[in-house]
């Protein structure tokens, strides 16, 4: 299998899904939630099956000045709206279990400046965690590969991005969790190949840089394949039987293991020889 020699194919097929995410960010935006862009939800349940346009025309009744957005769950709905005063979210809770005899089941309101807030403590823990993984791969392998491995990293994050933004998947404080998590998962599938690589570095004779990569993705090939298999079944399970309040972040993690995987595979190792033959 020369996966190495086919570098150039599986660096275009990852430009062009990172770039098709891009476009939809600059375009259309990210569906940032509560946790980041403040506001008010409010989680109702039903007796009998209640539409989107009836709870819709009643919250028009209280002069929003955004449309709220309203998801369905499984015996009621998920009101997201601007941030509001106590008194009209207690006038919107009176007003709608009246109306459908429904049960207010949570409230929560977060400002605008917590919202910065959380944005910001987002960032620097992807940051650290990014600087942190230089620091480790730097001291036990060399420079090159740790930077082939942010890059790596740097892949999967934003293809998880890029597809949230396409479909328009609401992103929470939970999705920074997720993003660490597909941190840590690729990072380890890029060690166990850069360590084969190592192995063979130490003792090749006659084999290129780019030989010698290519002989350590195959032979670590299946041990990714099924180390990715048994993680990605108990995320589908959850993904599909979980509950709605966990579904993002689990479509996240479904992403991102795929993702972390083919970038350990197709990915890392192709830098590391792109940067050893430009060297």
């Amino acid at each position: 299998m020369d996966i190495i020699g086919k570098r150039r194919l599986w660096m275009s097929i990852s430009a062009i899904v990172i770039l098709a995410g891009l476009i939809s960010i600059l375009f259309q935006g990210m569906n940032l939630g509560i946790d980041f862009a403040g506001g008010t939800i409010i989680e109702f349940t039903f007796d009998k099956a209640v539409t989107n346009d009836q709870i819709r025309g009643t919250l028009d009744e209280f002069g929003l000045t955004k449309a709220p957005k309203i998801q369905q769950t499984e015996n009621g709905v998920l009101i997201r709206m601007e941030e509001l005063p106590a008194s009209k979210i207690t006038a919107i809770e009176d007003k709608i279990e009246a109306k459908f005899s429904g049960k207010m089941q949570r409230t929560e309101k977060v400002g605008g400046t917590i919202g910065k807030e959380l944005r910001n403590k987002a960032f620097w823990a992807l940051l650290l965690a990014a600087l942190a993984i230089v620091a480790y791969i730097s001291m036990r392998f060399e420079f090159r590969f740790a930077i082939a491995a942010i890059l790596a990293l740097l892949h999967d994050v934003l293809i998880v991005l890029g597809i949230f933004s396409l479909l328009q998947v609401e992103i929470n404080s939970p999705f920074v969790a997720a993003l660490l998590t597909i941190v840590g998962y690729s990072i380890n599938d890029t060690i166990v190949i850069f360590d084969r690589i190592r192995e063979k570095m130490r003792l090749a004779k006659k084999e290129t840089f780019a030989q010698l990569n290519n002989e350590a993705i195959v032979e670590t090939l299946l041990r990714s394949i099924n180390t990715s298999l048994t993680t990605l079944l108990p995320v589908l399970a959850i993904l599909f039987l979980g509950g709605t309040t966990i579904q993002n972040f689990m479509l996240a993690l479904l992403i991102g293991v795929l993702s972390g995987t083919y970038s350990s595979i197709f990915v890392a190792s192709p830098i590391l020889v792109e940067w050893d033959e430009r060297r």
